[in-house]
């Protein structure tokens, strides 16, 4: 049976960058002309250069919970989107490393589709796992790689040649109502914050939340009051909020409590895509008047509706189990309703088998798609609130962005479109940065609060 990409594609719903030598510039040149993507010589070359003097930045790669093990190593190239050697070829400066924490109900078709008891401590393990694979790494490869607490430190080993990872945190079920493990993660170097992943949780409302859960849309109304006090906790103690994932009502609600600009880590504009995952237009225009940054993804579900052939399929199975024909069929890449959360494990492993299988023959998103979203949120918002994410490792990734070593074919995409080299580096890097310093400078001390 055919395993899918990611969980995410069921519900849409480094030696590193070391100053690089003659040698090493060659192998990473050779490398991306056997891949060209189709962009004239001129504009490669100019991105090769770019890409030298620029830092960049991925706002949201998740850790593998295998990463580091045998045929997962950090300082292999790997089958694995992001490992040291890619993030060298690609000469990228720095990313949010996710460290995240769900219920793994979705490993493959036949997996458990209710909860179960033990859910909230697997998703704690998972989020230790993942912490102790970013402190293997810095203590592992320390003069290749570490972690950086603040913005000059970015700055600082992006100088010295050295990967520098962002700590961030994705879904607050595995908290529980603690909102003392905000400080305890902050003080491990947590620096963002996301509140919602698939499903509502005590803290907030999702904008894709599970039937299979018992959820209902805007169950909390968007947040709770545990999730309201988080908002000034963050705020407090220095770490950027993420409204990836959110709903709507959510959402505003940080927009009105924040006295910090929000980020949206990884998502793409409603306009490339319409369902409640993407963000409306109201919604980035939230983020901008907050001062923050749409980090747009490139997730080809979220970035290019589904083909005609894709539709039809998933139409056809659903008439086999059936269930009625979706009148917006990007939703049949949503939760499940109802129907599907009553089912027994049989049907519905049954049914998320040949779903999966559906899934894997869609075409992956172009760099075109990528850039005509990136466009499209520029012209809403301004070049000062766009940034670049990937989601790799959950489903992330499009032709010609495939892993974290062809980051110069999007800067290419860039080029090619007219952006200057300054924008670049604002949507690389620049904008987030801006972003975290004015987060980090908004904090109080401890004794203070």
């Amino acid at each position: 049976m055919t395993k899918p990409r990611s969980k995410k594609a069921l519900y849409i719903g480094l030696p590193l960058a070391l100053a690089i030598s003659a040698g090493a510039g060659f192998a990473a040149w050779d490398h991306w002309f056997k891949d060209n993507p189709g962009y004239p010589a001129k504009v490669l070359k100019q991105a090769d250069e770019l890409q030298d003097r620029l830092l960049s930045f991925d706002s949201h790669i998740t850790v593998p919970l295998d990463f580091g093990t045998a045929g997962n190593e950090v300082d292999k190239d790997g089958s694995g989107q992001f490992d040291l050697v890619k993030a060298s070829r690609g000469r990228l400066s720095g990313a949010a490393l996710t460290i995240f924490g769900w219920p793994e109900m979705w490993n493959g078709p036949n997996a458990p589709h209710k909860p179960t008891d033990g859910f909230v401590e697997e998703a704690r393990n998972q989020q230790e796992v993942r912490y102790k694979i970013i402190s293997g790494m810095v203590r592992d490869f320390p003069n290749q790689v570490a972690i950086a607490y603040t913005p000059d430190d970015f700055r600082r080993l992006h100088g010295e040649g050295k990967f520098a990872i962002f700590i961030s945190m994705l879904n607050a079920y595995p908290l529980g109502n603690d909102l003392d493990l905000l400080d305890t993660w902050a003080a491990r170097g947590m620096r963002m914050f996301g509140f919602s992943y698939i499903g509502n949780n005590q803290w907030s409302d999702s904008s894709r939340p599970l039937p299979f859960f018992n959820d209902s849309p805007d169950a909390l109304n968007g947040l709770s009051e545990v999730g309201k006090q988080a908002v000034h906790r963050l705020n407090d103690l220095g770490v950027i909020i993420d409204v990836s994932q959110m709903s709507t009502k959510a959402l505003e609600q940080v927009a009105q409590l924040s006295r910090t600009p929000m980020v949206a880590s990884h998502s793409a504009p409603r306009a490339s895509v319409d369902i409640p995952r993407n963000l409306s237009d109201k919604e980035m225009q939230l983020i901008k008047q907050s001062g923050g940054v749409v980090q747009v993804v490139g997730f080809s579900a979220y970035l290019r509706p589904l083909t005609q052939g894709t539709q039809d399929k998933l139409n056809a199975l659903r008439a086999r189990f059936d269930l009625p024909p979706l009148p917006n069929l990007a939703m049949a890449l949503m939760p499940g309703d109802p129907i599907i959360a009553a089912w027994p494990e049989q049907k519905f492993g049954q049914y998320a088998g040949q779903l999966y299988a559906i899934l894997e023959e869609e075409p992956k998103a172009t760099l075109k798609d990528l850039g005509d979203a990136i466009d499209y949120t520029v012209r809403k918002i301004g070049i000062d609130h766009v940034g670049i994410a990937s989601d790799f490792n959950e489903g992330g990734g499009v032709k010609g962005w495939e892993n974290v070593g062809e980051i110069r074919n999007v800067t290419a995409e860039l080029l090619q479109r007219g952006y200057s080299e300054a924008d670049i580096a604002k949507l690389w890097g620049g904008n987030f940065l801006r972003v975290w310093d004015q987060v980090q400078k908004s904090a109080k001390p401890v004794a203070s609060r």
